[in-house]
């Protein structure tokens, strides 16, 4: 006569192991929700950095002005607009045109937390604005954005080279998760910056 174990499990072994798979998957996700968020905000960091050093080299390469605009009108948080000024023509300034868009993840910001340090990366800003390309007081440069030129560059309208900063961090994560990417005008040499904790002190170490 078949016994009950060889019929197959009970109703009660079913219930047991299915709880026990729940709270293995749910330790799981818990030991590495804070991996997953510190690659989402790498993944901006990486997003943004390739977006300022192509975008530089493609000023030089064409020999054209070039911007990056960072979350433009009219597009998501997040948006990093390329767009490039035509050559004039029979001697009218063309109007700019767009090349491509990027977007960095969703719980992803370009923001400033409280506590970030007073020295900011490469010096530029004061570390209280979150994408900070104006380096000339009073000279607007009608966007979130930096200006390559076709020497490699960064400048303002009046022709002032054009220092900045953007930063991407979780707002409401840890400090430490935050990253930063500079751009020195003289140049338009980029780099890039994490957030780290040095004995009692926060500072901006380069990457």
């Amino acid at each position: 006569m078949a016994t009950r174990k060889q019929n197959g499990y009970s109703l009660l072994e079913m219930v047991i192991t299915l709880c026990i798979a729940l709270i293995l998957s749910a330790v799981t996700f818990i030991a590495f929700r804070p991996a997953l968020n510190q690659s989402d905000v790498d993944s901006a960091y990486d997003t943004t950095l390739m977006a300022l050093r192509r975008t530089r080299n493609l000023a030089i390469a064409q020999s054209r002005e070039y911007y990056v605009n960072f979350n433009p009108a009219g597009f998501p948080a997040g948006t990093i607009q390329i767009q490039y000024q035509p050559p004039t023509l029979n001697g009218i300034a063309q109007p700019i045109e767009q090349v491509i868009t990027y977007t960095i993840p969703v719980d992803v910001q370009f923001a400033v937390q409280n506590g970030f340090p007073a020295s900011t990366p490469d010096g530029f800003g004061n570390g209280t604005t979150a994408i900070d390309f104006e380096s000339t007081p009073g000279v607007p440069l009608g966007c979130q954005c930096v200006v390559f030129f076709p020497d490699g560059s960064a400048q303002d309208p009046l022709g002032n080279f054009n220092n900045g900063v953007v930063y991407m961090t979780r707002p409401n994560d840890l400090k430490f998760s935050s990253r930063a990417v500079t751009v020195w005008g003289a140049t338009g040499r980029v780099r890039g910056w994490r957030l780290v904790q040095q004995g009692a002190n926060w500072i901006w170490n380069q990457q």
